[in-house]
């Protein structure tokens, strides 16, 4: 309550005789909060709620900065107390791709998605965003023994297990880190993309860095909320290869090399997700993302089983599910 009577006192003195109503417009893993300001005379704003303990405004509004000078739809930053950790922005309405997606509408709407992303990396210089990494990379990669594996599932690894996993680990990051650098959003999924009339609106693009071309590609497709068919995927990640290359961004001149970097990099975030979800559960009282595990499961399974080297990965699934193994290499 103290957060949103500072909210409405720092609404009411930036537009003094103006009277307004607040409601939550969305929330997301973090500390952060949003709020939905609409105004008597029909206006409707949004606010963000960074609690300055926890949070730092100023990384959004470098990134906001970017992607605005880069020709993507964001929102516009119209007041700012940095000191309290609150923002004013533009609403970019209700409608999430998450929402709006359908079979009928998915080509257009990653259309529309894909010639965003195109112009986020051709904007790419290194020195503007934070590395991602070798460092950055393991850590991320952490996260999956320390809250999947032995929290959530209950069962630290044995040592020969971990050594496998660590050897995974290298062959993912040998191939990441020989990929491409351009700007990368790191959470470019449909939750984060509205419906707009310049169309997407991107959201919540504050923990953006400087690392694979294929990151923002695979975030997009394989999704922690929603699943397509392979044959889709492999679809619209054509069409992005193609407009990339048109476009003169550093992506692989073969499209199954392309692909395979592509599905290696899903691998790295994928196993990070479910540590992530594991994390939000058991140290911040945030239940519901691990409802999602098995979707998450679902990609990794996919990947480690689909390319030879990877198969000890599968292996140790099994183990650790105590399922029979299902390895079926196609590539």
């Amino acid at each position: 309550m103290q957060r949103l009577a500072l909210i409405q006192d720092w609404l009411a003195r930036l537009h003094p005789g103006r009277p307004f109503s607040l409601a939550p417009a969305s929330a997301d893993a973090s500390f952060r909060r949003y709020f939905r300001a609409a105004f008597d005379d029909g206006v409707k704003l949004i606010v963000m709620d960074a609690p300055p303990e926890h949070e730092d405004c100023r990384p959004f509004l470098h990134v906001a900065g970017l992607l605005q000078a880069a020709g993507v739809h964001v929102p516009r930053i119209l007041a700012q107390d940095l000191d309290r950790g609150l923002l004013l922005l533009s609403d970019l309405g209700h409608t999430a791709y998450i929402d709006a997606l359908s079979d009928a509408n998915a080509d257009d709407l990653f259309r529309d998605a894909l010639d965003a992303l195109v112009k986020w990396q051709l904007a790419s210089r290194p020195d503007a965003l934070p590395p991602y990494d070798e460092t950055l990379l393991r850590r991320e990669l952490g996260l999956f023994p320390e809250w999947y594996v032995a929290r959530h599932l209950g069962a630290p690894l044995a040592p020969r297990q971990r050594e496998t996993l660590e050897h995974m680990e290298v062959l993912l990051l040998r191939n990441l880190l020989a990929q491409p650098s351009v700007y990368v959003h790191r959470d470019f999924m449909p939750r984060n993309l509205m419906v707009c009339e310049d169309n997407p609106g991107v959201l919540d693009f504050q923990d953006a860095v400087y690392g694979p071309i294929t990151y923002d590609v695979i975030s997009l497709f394989r999704d922690a909320f929603i699943s397509w068919e392979e044959e889709r995927v492999i679809d619209w990640s054509v069409r992005y290869w193609e407009k990339a290359r048109r476009a003169g961004l550093p992506v692989d001149a073969d499209f199954g090399d392309f692909y395979r970097n592509l599905e290696w990099m899903g691998l790295q975030r994928h196993l990070k997700v479910l540590g992530i979800f594991a994390r939000l559960n058991y140290r911040d009282g945030k239940p519901k993302y691990l409802a999602d595990t098995p979707r998450f499961l679902g990609y990794v399974r996919h990947v480690a089983t689909r390319y030879a080297p990877l198969a000890p990965l599968a292996r140790l699934l099994d183990e650790l599910e105590n399922r029979r193994p299902e390895i079926g290499y196609t590539f």
